[in-house]
Formats: structure tokens, C-alpha cells, sequence
């Protein structure tokens, strides 16, 4: 006999909350505080805000890195997001499938446009 309360109540499911909690507050601190420093680059600067300021900002390959580490959380986030959304509200299975499967190619789409973007491939 299963015992279905208390500590040993037997859980089903796809167990996903502390950490998807936990991935949304630290990919939305890391864009919080990439936002910060990019706003903080574009106040201090001196000169017309243009493409050349913009250019110099991301020229540097420290800000390239850490403008894709940036993008794969947003990535992420949306992907968590997303995820949470179809599995909550799409109840047909073969709908939220292809809800999901459209998200990750979407996603993936986008990832490959911001190294493209940001190295000039």
C-alpha cells in the first residue's frame, strides 16, 4: 500500500520549480545588471550618441562575451517562460508539443543571429 500524505506522499510530475524559480531570478539579476553597465558605458561617454559610440561600446571582446552570456540567459528565460506557459495553459498534448518545438527553434534562431551580430559572421 502507498502512502499518499504527509512526507512520503508520492509526487508526480515534472519537478521543474526551485530550480526554473531559481533560473528566472538569476538570469533576470544578470540582465538587470548588463543593463546597468550598458547604461552606465552610454551616460559616462562623452560625445553625440551615435553608431561610433555604439561600435566602441561593443568592440571590446570582453563586452562581446559577456553580451552573448547575456543573450543565452535571455534565451533561457523566455525558454523557462515559454515552457511554463504551454505546459499551464495548451491542454491538447500534440498542440503544446508543437508550441514547444516552435519555441526552440525560434530560440535557437535567435542565438544564432546575436553571434551573428555580434561577430560579424
Amino acid at each position: 500500500m502507498s502512502v499518499n500524505y504527509g512526507s512520503k506522499r508520492i509526487v508526480v510530475g515534472a519537478h521543474y520549480g526551485l530550480r526554473d524559480w531559481l533560473s528566472q531570478r538569476i538570469t533576470g539579476a544578470l540582465m538587470a545588471l548588463f543593463t546597468v553597465i550598458l547604461l552606465a558605458q552610454v551616460i559616462f561617454k562623452r560625445g553625440p550618441i551615435g553608431y561610433d559610440l555604439w561600435a566602441g561600446i561593443f568592440a571590446a571582446q570582453w563586452m562581446k562575451v559577456l553580451t552573448f552570456v547575456v543573450i543565452a540567459s535571455l534565451l533561457y528565460h523566455v525558454w523557462v517562460g515559454m515552457r511554463d506557459v504551454w505546459m499551464d495553459y495548451v491542454q491538447p498534448v500534440a498542440i503544446r508539443l508543437l508550441l514547444q518545438v516552435f519555441t526552440i527553434v525560434w530560440l535557437v534562431g535567435c542565438a544564432g543571429w546575436a553571434i551573428q551580430v555580434l561577430w560579424r559572421l
